[in-house]
């Protein structure tokens, strides 16, 4: 009886409190409330993402772009950057084809190539990485693969019916590769399968979209999201943009690696994907493979290890002795890796490998057509057809090296990429980047700036890596820098000394964009430059 008074007391109350509204008002009132809490939220979820200061001169330069007369001024500056990035490429391509010839040039049209090539700078033992294989393109293992390769050029897997020879190939590169990622070990499950690729970028894609779906199927997440340390490879934020997944790039630790303990704070319910390198492509630091393994295991979701560098050097670095920390299959919670075989493997280029722990993930990299008029369909990887001479290039490159061969490599490079750190540690102005894993040598400056640096030792013919967080360059090392790194340290000392007495940019150089870039707070401004540039190139 009481509440039943209550109530309508109540009642009363409001109504007489209503009655001074219009019922229009009162009836939007409910739907503009949800709208404010909607926006309020996508502002609270944008400024998470983007973090305040982002989203502040994000904000900022968007408004500055409707002032008339601004947005044009901007385009125009960007233009201006987007030709010095282009270095006087775009003059070249006036003299390209744009159309068939009337009269085919017939076997001729090798001379010519041959006259193009003859172009192409002197890159042997003056590239950071690009080519791996040691020697003359002509003899050696060169010309092993380059037969390998010739004599499948026309075939290609996807007819497994007609050309069972690759086939067989590829069942056995991506085995043999397996093992020397941890198949053969107790706790690996007994399971690794895999497909041959195009590259890394494709092995990644391929290991993310695998992840998502597994994910799916396992939990039910829609809403995807996976975790990488901001020293991961480009083609993560590629597989986020493609497979609609949140990516989460988090800053590394103080030497360079995975911070564990910071992305456990990132991890949620829709977290499909944690990422690890063995090593980074920026610094040649391997991350802390175990710990991230033991971080997705408890969490139940899954760990992609990326050794597209390291998975033809760390097996055999840690034979010769290196103290290697674990980073494959060895390690439980790895769930999926990838690794290039035309990197150390000395393989053509265009040949990867996307490896899983078991069957039931790698089912959800396939895609399966029955609906087709053109019969039933299914292809395990992103290609359709793919070029069987690449994957017979593979298979030649593995089994003419073997275990000894690789061996033989991995002690020459890794000696190079020791001689280099003391080099490098001789010349004052210089210091190394953490403590390198493997063969890939990051340096910076506190004295000079490495981009002029870099600029100098690329008008002595070097192609070297130019980083940024910190502001730093690199060298990959290859068979080709093995006869050459006396060269190399000596060209380095005498470029740091050239911009020690004399700094400021040369003529042509990028140093000023580089360091520009690095220090524009508006990172969207970066990304547009780097879009107009790629736009610009065809």
């Amino acid at each position: 009886m009481e509440l039943s008074t209550f109530l309508l007391g109540f009642r009363a109350s409001a109504n007489s409190f209503l009655s001074q509204y219009e019922p229009l008002a009162l009836l939007l009132a409910p739907a503009f409330a949800l709208l404010a809490a909607w926006i309020i939220q996508s502002l609270f979820h944008f400024v998470e993402e983007n973090g305040l200061k982002a989203s502040i001169i994000g904000f900022i330069m968007k408004s500055a772009k409707l002032i008339p007369g601004v947005k044009k001024y901007i385009e125009a500056e960007k233009q201006k950057v987007v030709e010095k990035l282009q270095s006087g490429s775009k003059s070249k391509r006036d003299s390209w084809l744009t159309e068939l010839p009337r009269v085919g040039l017939g076997t001729e049209v090798i001379e010519n190539m041959k006259e193009e090539k003859g172009k192409d700078i002197a890159w042997k033992g003056k590239c950071s990485g690009t080519v791996y294989i040691g020697g003359s393109e002509s003899e050696g293992h060169f010309s092993v693969i380059n037969e390998a390769y010739s004599m499948f050029a026309h075939t290609n897997p996807l007819h497994l019916d007609v050309f069972q020879s690759v086939v067989r190939f590829e069942g056995e590169v991506v085995a043999m590769t397996a093992a020397l990622l941890g198949s053969k070990e107790n706790n690996s499950g007994g399971q690794i399968c895999g497909n041959m690729t195009s590259g890394g970028t494709e092995s990644i894609l391929l290991a993310v979209k695998s992840s998502r779906d597994y994910m799916k199927a396992k939990k039910g997440i829609t809403k995807p999201e996976m975790i990488i340390p901001e020293s991961a490879h480009s083609a993560y934020d590629k597989a986020a943009q493609y497979f609609n997944i949140k990516l989460w790039r988090v800053p590394v630790n103080k030497e360079f690696q995975a911070d564990v303990k910071l992305i456990k704070r990132f991890v949620n319910r829709n977290t499909i994907l944690i990422v690890g390198s063995a090593p980074g492509f920026p610094h040649g630091i391997i991350d802390p493979i175990e710990e991230l393994g033991d971080l997705t295991s408890s969490f139940g979701i899954c760990l992609h290890v990326d050794l597209c560098l390291g998975g033809f050097v760390l097996p055999f670095a840690r034979k010769l002795g290196y103290p290697i920390p674990p980073f494959d299959f060895a390690v439980e919670g790895v769930t999926s890796i990838s690794v290039d075989v035309h990197k150390y493997g000395l393989a053509p280029k265009g040949t990867s490998i996307v490896l899983y722990r078991n069957h039931e993930i790698r089912k959800h990299q396939f895609v399966a057509v029955t609906e087709w008029s053109g019969g039933l369909y299914v292809s395990p990887t992103i290609a359709g057809s793919r070029p069987g001479g690449l994957i017979a290039g593979a298979w030649a490159a593995m089994m003419s090296l073997g275990q000894e061969g690789y061996l033989k490599c991995t002690k020459e490079i890794m000696e190079t990429s020791k001689r280099i750190q003391k080099g490098i540690k001789e010349i004052p102005e210089l210091f190394i980047i953490g403590r390198p894993d493997m063969t890939i040598v990051a340096f910076g400056s506190n004295d000079v700036d490495i981009f002029e640096v870099n600029d100098i030792m690329s008008s002595k013919g070097w192609h070297l890596n130019a980083l940024q967080k910190p502001n730093s360059i690199h060298i990959c090392v290859t068979l080709q820098h093995v006869p050459v790194v006396n060269d190399f340290l000596r060209d380095l000392m005498e470029s740091v000394k050239t911009v020690r007495e004399h700094p400021g940019p040369i003529n042509g150089g990028l140093a000023p964009i580089y360091g520009a870039a690095g220090r524009m707070p508006d990172r969207g401004m970066v990304q547009e430059l780097l879009v107009n540039f790629m736009d610009s190139s065809c």
